[in-house]
């Protein structure tokens, strides 16, 4: 059954022009980070409480269940039916909307009061009772609106906050026939209410969901802000539980600390105003609960793909995710919205439900930071436009010019060329609209190859940082393409820091591209061949690091090689290898070099600001220091309100969709602009350009430039 969803491109345009959802959603984004950071911050008296300590034990919880699923299922359902609840557990959508609608049919239910469940969603199952003639009233306040509006939940946890309080009257006002206050919150709150009062008291039948099914007791339990669950599941005389089988948790304790994170983590709450558990049925009463499969042991068979089965419906994920903010939930998943929707649509739903949604993830790993329970997303969303791609394919241009990636010659005299022929005619080029808000880079004359491939640089002996840690170390420097061929300023700038911090810098000829074009494009055969090829090449050189100016190939290298490579286990070593001592420039400034402070610069006119590339702040957690460097070399940054959220360039997606790169860099350049900072600098090259791009177009006097070329020259005027 494939539901009341439309197709995805006509999704993504009816987002694009709905401005107010971008706003909404921006300052639900900027308040939920605030309060949620103060929930947790209560927490941090005490180890034992504080976030990473209990998402380590629901971690923990979660996996014990993973480990041995059909034992904690087994306990599940012999507790529950000894306390006398009726268990069915159904392998597909199908076959649990049919099973639900019999047992209505059977006991002439004719209105159904339902509870929030996003299973219930999943399987279409409100669509399937009401086309054989039962009435389904959604209680959840939220869930009532977008019934009300014929809309699917657009967030797992407040399913209508793409809606503002006006497009709520107007609903309410067509729905009671009499009019509404547009401004009267509580108002309209109490007209819900009392609305739905009667739904409550004549129900044939109630539905939950459940936040946990706990295998020691057999018990259900319920989270609610509203109350309604507990109505919905102890007036009418039958209940109906339905809930994914991943619900479960070995004991009451791990059901608890469950409860430590999730309103923490959904709402900034430090508790929901109710916790319900429901053991078996009360005299006269029925309860059945409904264990649905649906794809869920295909994730559990793919070790890939499997800790995503930990997921306690949060939404965290998307609550921190740059592109929900600019679509929303609507386009930014199918049923499931954000990051987590984007990992399990596949299997719920099919590849072809998958496929639009997941082009529109930035990687930027922000949800990764804020998963209570520590799920992979960024690289599970990775392997589903891989899936994607290896299902459907590439877009023939997309592939012709990943294909030139793996033939480096061919690649260097074809972007030589280019920088010859286009220079002259770039300025005058038409620019689709689409991508017109960002002005094209410029390939530089030279590449940074030519001064620097085969070449050993000796350490400056006599700069203020040249005594530091790093002296006496051989570094192997790796340039990157973008660098190479667009910003070889960057890679000089970055040699010369190294050299002045002590160090002796080699420069192989053997390097190329990392393979993050072909990651980040679904392409992993490409991605595999030349993360092969640059492990060859970094491998041939005799050093004591590897270091690269360009973050992005640094978090490849880091932290995608390995997996990308995990089917073979000699080249998995050798990832794993020389990930051991491949470093970004500021991390090997900062770690190894550890130089001493320089007194302020005289006659600094530029006020200074500065980004964190999102990939430093979520996965390599150096996410301040770029400023603590840069005051380290006597230059006073500015602080940048959100600075380590993302700018927006996200690689192939900012290609894809440049509508969504936009609307993440205008909230960007916004907050540049609240500083007054004339100079902007980030620490890796795709940020720099895109950021050099939309300021550029924008009309912006701002300069953008990279942290190293900053400290470079401080030090230089510094000796």
């Amino acid at each position: 059954m494939s539901g009341p969803i439309a197709p995805f491109v006509e999704r993504y345009r009816r987002a694009l022009a709905d401005e107010r959802l971008r706003t909404n959603l921006l300052t639900f984004q900027r308040a939920w980070r605030q309060t949620r950071q103060s929930t947790f911050d209560r927490l941090e008296h005490d180890q034992s409480t504080r976030f990473e300590a209990a998402r380590e034990r629901l971690v923990a919880a979660k996996n014990a269940v993973l480990d041995e699923p059909r034992t904690f299922q087994h306990q599940f359902v012999d507790k529950a039916t000894r306390a006398g609840a009726t268990l069915h557990e159904v392998a597909t959508a199908d076959a649990a909307r049919d099973l639900i609608l019999s047992l209505f049919q059977a006991r002439n239910v004719r209105l159904l009061a339902k509870g929030k469940s996003m299973v219930a969603e999943e399987i279409f199952l409100n669509h399937h009772l009401e086309s054989a003639g039962l009435t389904v009233v959604e209680t959840d306040l939220g869930e009532w609106i977008i019934q009300l509006a014929h809309e699917t939940p657009s967030h797992m946890v407040m399913p209508a906050i793409h809606k503002g309080r006006g497009q709520v009257a107007d609903l309410l006002q067509a729905e009671v026939r009499r009019d509404v206050d547009h401004q009267d919150i509580g108002g309209m709150v109490s007209l819900a209410r009392a609305e739905l009062r009667r739904a409550f008291l004549a129900a044939d039948a109630g539905m939950i969901g459940a936040n946990a099914l706990i295998a020691e007791t057999g018990t259900v339990m319920l989270v609610t802000n509203e109350g309604n669950g507990d109505l919905v599941s102890t007036l009418p005389r039958l209940l109906v539980v339905i809930a994914g089988w991943e619900k479960l948790v070995p004991t009451l304790a791990d059901a608890a600390t469950q409860l430590r994170l999730l309103a923490r983590s959904a709402t900034s709450q430090d508790i929901t105003t109710y916790t319900s558990f429901i053991s078996g049925a009360e005299p006269e009463h029925e309860v059945h609960i409904v264990l649905v499969d649906n794809g869920r042991s295909a994730m559990y068979a793919n070790p890939d793909f499997r800790d995503a089965l930990r997921c306690i419906r949060c939404a965290a994920c998307a609550d921190i995710c740059p592109p929900y903010q600019v679509v929303g939930g609507h386009v930014f998943g199918y049923v499931y919205s954000g990051a987590i929707g984007l990992v399990n649509t596949p299997f719920h739903h099919g590849v072809d439900a998958a496929a639009g949604p997941q082009g529109l993830c930035v990687s930027c790993n922000a949800c990764a930071t804020v998963c209570p329970a520590e799920i992979p997303l960024p690289r599970q969303i990775l392997d589903v436009r891989a899936g994607v791609v290896a299902e459907q394919g590439l877009p023939p241009l997309k592939r012709a010019v990943l294909e030139v990636f793996h033939h480096p010659r061919v690649f260097d005299r074809m972007l030589r060329a280019a920088a010859i022929g286009a220079r002259p005619i770039l300025p005058h080029l038409p620019v689709p609209r689409r991508w017109a808000w960002r002005a094209l880079p410029p390939l530089a004359p030279q590449p940074a190859r030519d001064a620097l491939f085969g070449r050993t640089f000796e350490p400056d002996t006599r700069g203020p940082w040249a005594s530091s840690g790093a002296r006496g170390k051989t570094l192997a420097y790796f340039i990157q393409c973008v660098t190479d061929r667009f910003a070889p300023e960057q890679a000089l700038a970055a040699v010369r820091l190294l050299q002045a911090c002590g160090a002796r810098v080699v420069v192989p000829t053997t390097q190329h591209c990392c393979g993050l074009p072909h990651l980040d494009s679904g392409d992993k055969p490409g991605a595999r061949r030349l993360a092969r090829q640059t492990i060859a090449g970094l491998e041939s050189v005799q050093a004591d690091y590897v270091v690269t100016a360009a973050a992005s190939c640094a978090v490849a290298i880091l932290h995608d090689y390995a997996h990308l490579l995990q089917d073979d286990p000699e080249w998995s070593a050798r990832a794993r290898a020389l990930a051991e001592r491949t470093l970004d420039v500021l991390s090997f400034v900062d770690r190894i070099a550890s130089p001493p402070q320089l007194p302020s610069g005289a006659g600094e006119s530029e006020t200074l600001t500065y980004h964190s590339f999102c990939q430093s702040t979520n996965v390599l957690g150096i996410g301040g220091l770029g400023p603590r460097l840069l005051r380290l070399a006597g230059l006073s940054p500015v602080e940048l309100p959100e600075a380590t959220v993302c700018c927006g360039f996200g690689g192939a997606a900012s290609i894809d969709y440049p509508e969504v790169g936009q609307g993440i860099v205008a909230r960007k350049l916004d907050n540049v602009r609240s500083t007054g900072a004339r100079v902007l600098c980030t620490d890796n090259p795709g940020c720099l350009l895109h950021l050099r791009g939309a300021a550029r177009s924008a009309g912006d006097d701002l300069e953008v430039r990279h942290v190293v070329e900053l400290l470079a020259e401080r030090l230089v005027n510094s000796g």
